[in-house]
């Protein structure tokens, strides 16, 4: 749906005002269900060690992941939260013979104990835990360890055979996955979103240039043709789109390119309307992903030298290898040119944080006027959020299950609230909320820590180091060639200096209408590929206490061209802040804060008063100016 020439949100909701059903009646793309009950941990656990005593294996690998290596996934492959109760979008599980452990990262130390049975899951942290040290541990010599090889990625497989060498313990493959077999029935069937053409207008670049770009390096390389496992990086390639997982628009499907001639799409066919048969007519041959295994080893039969991504599933690099030809572990190529957005995609993204800043604005107004009243929750301020972005009439789905912790439940980085955990919004707490949406022109994600009622002094201080971070990152310079990692410790150095910390990266590259967590950049102490010009990113440093509150501040981030600084010797990148929402002045100790980021934060507030102000009904922008007004500088000891 075009934006262009659309009225503003607000004169669509005023017009709507008592005829409109309740606001919280409408179908939301978030369930708020608590997790199903059914059969316990144990009784899962104790089925699965029967299927590996038949399988005459010791121990099974249970990842968070699918054929496809998706971070999100569809429901039949949720097969991680069916064994464990766990449901972050990361972590391994290892079931063994009379013990088990769950490995996560930072982001969900506090909620995987909240989720697992703690008796039978030992909760290990990646970073502080290997899975084959614990291995190591619990088996003997000689056992074996199963693994499904469409479900795991070489690198990750080899490192783990090299540590379990040493203890004579071997890894095996298994020809099916026994948790589907403990799943049964009641395992969900696979999805068949519809493919749907994503228009040029949004797309920037048509499908054959991509084609043709992409087989041009493929003959550069000397490669005769690569395998595509990777649905966002297909979705970009061919510009279609999909519903097959939630919140992301994506069509789960394989593909192959050669080098000359027509690529060919492995997809159930029954997600080919007329529309997409049309579109991709002149682009692609479209298989059954059936007929995958047969085409991989025609090209291994062949002799060619095939392309496959280290993160594809060792499945792929097995199916390839020991012929004629030669397997390449090389990057996914369009990985990198998704990441580049284009000249359109990036006015797209600007139009996108326009709209969705007007809705968060919108959003938070009523959430001061509301929380003077008391009684909502974070359900209630969720749904209310979500609705809002809904009145803007080009919300095609929210980017994540929004993350709405009062409290304490701030505190948990990817909290996701249900009925059971559900809490009312208090005087004296913070809430914090993390959000995004998907529109045809963009993907949005941006988190808000709030005051409800007055904020210790802790609260303020604490936030306003997070503040420092943010603004570090935001005001960054960079030479050609920085990747993350070297802009990492920005973001931390003032909570450092405090002896305080965050157990998650800082940012995260994101797509244009595709996943809202988009590889390869990002800036964490793991991003090790330079930026470049057109990318987005995520800022958002945050700060968490356990059983009080959370804090969070994030923008999205577009990396600039390159500019030659006054009085310098070379062209240095840095970063235009895309998000357009105020950040909570009443958290802000204007004292702890230099004169240039006391600048930074009244510029900025400055900039969406001017933007989203004319989106915004009187009592909307009366709000927003309060919000946005300038915050006075502090006279510090020692300064004049």
């Amino acid at each position: 749906m075009c934006w262009a020439g659309r009225k503003p949100a607000w004169r669509v909701a005023r017009r709507l005002r008592g005829k409109r059903r309740a606001p919280y009646d409408l179908p939301m793309f978030q369930s708020y269900e608590a997790p199903e009950g059914g059969q316990d941990t144990g009784e899962r656990v104790a089925k699965l060690r029967e299927q590996m005593r038949r399988l005459k294996i010791d121990a099974l690998l249970v990842p968070h992941t699918d054929e496809y290596t998706n971070e999100y996934l569809p429901p039949c492959a949720e097969r991680l939260a069916f064994v464990t109760g766990f449901t972050g979008s990361a972590g391994l599980a290892i079931v063994a013979r009379k013990s088990a452990a769950l490995f996560v990262d930072g982001r969900y130390t506090l909620q995987a104990p909240a989720q697992v049975d703690t008796g039978i899951f030992e909760i290990l942290q990646v970073g502080k835990a290997k899975p084959g040290e614990w291995l190591g541990k619990q088996l003997k010599a000689g056992a074996a360890v199963g693994f499904v090889a469409k479900l795991h990625a070489p690198a990750t497989m080899d490192e783990l055979a090299e540590e379990l060498l040493r203890k004579r313990i071997k890894l095996k493959a298994l020809a099916s996955n026994p948790v589907d077999r403990v799943w049964g029935k009641q395992r969900p069937r696979p999805p068949r979103g519809a493919v749907i053409p994503h228009p040029l207008a949004y797309a920037g670049k048509p499908a054959q240039e991509k084609l043709a770009e992409l087989q041009a390096t493929l003959k550069e390389e000397g490669q005769d043709a690569v395998v595509l496992t990777f649905p966002p990086s297909i979705c970009w390639l061919f510009n279609i789109r999909g519903s097959d997982v939630a919140h992301n628009p994506l069509a789960l499907a394989f593909a192959i390119l050669p080098a000359s001639g027509k690529a060919e799409l492995f997809i159930d066919l029954r997600k080919i309307g007329p529309e997409a048969k049309a579109h991709l007519a002149g682009l692609a041959r479209i298989s059954e992903p059936s007929a995958l295994e047969r085409r991989l080893a025609a090209l291994k039969k062949a002799g060619k030298t095939v392309r496959v991504s280290p993160g594809a599933a060792v499945w792929f690099h097995r199916k390839l290898r020991g012929g004629k030809g030669r397997v390449i572990r090389a990057t996914d190529p369009c990985i990198l040119p998704k990441a580049r957005k284009n000249t359109v995609e990036i006015k797209g993204a600007r139009a996108a944080h326009k709209r969705d800043g007007a809705a968060l604005v919108r959003f938070l107004a009523w959430l001061d006027r509301e929380a003077e009243v008391g009684g909502i929750d974070e359900i209630g301020v969720s749904k209310r959020l979500e609705e809002l972005r809904r009145e803007t009439q080009a919300l095609k789905e929210i980017s994540f299950d929004t993350i709405s912790g009062s409290g304490p439940n701030g505190a948990i980085v990817h909290y996701r609230v249900t009925t059971a955990t559900n809490r009312k919004l208090k005087s004296g707490e913070l809430y914090l909320v993390d959000s995004g949406a998907q529109y045809l022109d963009g993907t949005t994600d941006v988190t808000r820590t709030v005051a409800i009622g007055r904020p210790t002094r802790e609260m303020q201080e604490r936030f306003t180091l997070v503040l420092k971070g943010h603004i570090a990152i935001a005001t960054a310079r960079f030479p050609k060639n920085t990747r993350g990692v070297d802009l990492d410790p920005f973001a931390r150095r003032a909570l450092w200096e405090a002896g305080l910390d965050f157990e998650h990266g800082t940012g995260h590259g994101v797509g244009s209408y595709l996943s809202v967590h988009e590889g390869p950049q990002a800036i964490a102490r793991q991003a090790m590929v330079p930026l470049e010009p057109g990318m987005i990113v995520s800022n958002e440093p945050g700060y968490y206490k356990a059983g009080a509150y959370g804090i969070r501040i994030e923008n999205l981030l577009l990396v600039a061209e390159p500019e030659k600084v006054p009085g310098g010797e070379r062209e240095l990148m840095s970063f235009e802040t895309l998000t357009l929402v105020p950040i909570d002045g009443r958290l802000v100790v204007a004292e702890m804060l230099s004169l240039g980021e006391l600048g930074w934060l009244n510029a900025y507030h400055a900039r969406v008063r001017e933007i989203i102000g004319p989106e915004l009904g009187a009592e909307d922008r009366a709000w927003l100016e309060q919000a946005t007004t300038a915050i006075p500088a502090r006279r510090r000891s020692g300064e004049v």
